[in-house]
């Protein structure tokens, strides 16, 4: 089933729950997914939809975060909620000590031997780990292991 149907099949089922805040969370989802296919070539892929969903989900987490630091804890909540709604959707993001594991594998696969060499490791991780690590999270862990070497 494709990621579209899947957010259908949800839209659905939060209207016959009556569940308002999810239906809107949800509609934003199609929204961007529909803008997508018709700037371009129709079908959205899987990859796509998920770098889209995940640019949704980091925008409200940003936005909660702005909230919460203007002690505007009532629209904080609704950006929080709206967040687990998208996160629902993308793949399980991996552990810290997962994305430690793999970049000392791209390192040791690229031969990378300083900061200078930050660049190769990160394409080589960006590509294999996109949509399941925070790109934040990957360049500070990746910096860290080459400051080591």
């Amino acid at each position: 089933m494709s990621f579209t149907s899947i957010i259908n099949e949800a839209i659905k089922k939060a209207m016959l729950a009556r569940e308002k805040d999810r239906l809107d969370t949800l509609r934003d989802i199609k929204s961007k997914l529909l803008l997508e296919s018709t700037s371009g070539n129709g079908e959205v892929s899987e990859d796509i939809a998920l770098k889209i969903c995940m640019k949704l989900y980091k925008q409200r987490i940003e936005t909660y975060d702005l909230y919460s630091a203007q002690n505007r804890e009532d629209l904080a909540a609704v950006e929080l909620s709206q967040a687990n709604i998208i996160q629902e959707f993308l793949p399980k993001m991996l552990s810290e000590e997962d994305i430690k594991i793999e970049v000392k594998a791209a390192i040791s696969q690229s031969g990378a031997s300083g900061p200078q060499d930050m660049g190769k490791v990160m394409g080589i991780l960006s590509a294999k780990l996109a949509g399941k690590a925070d790109g934040k999270i990957i360049a500070s862990l990746v910096k860290e292991e080459l400051l080591k070497s």
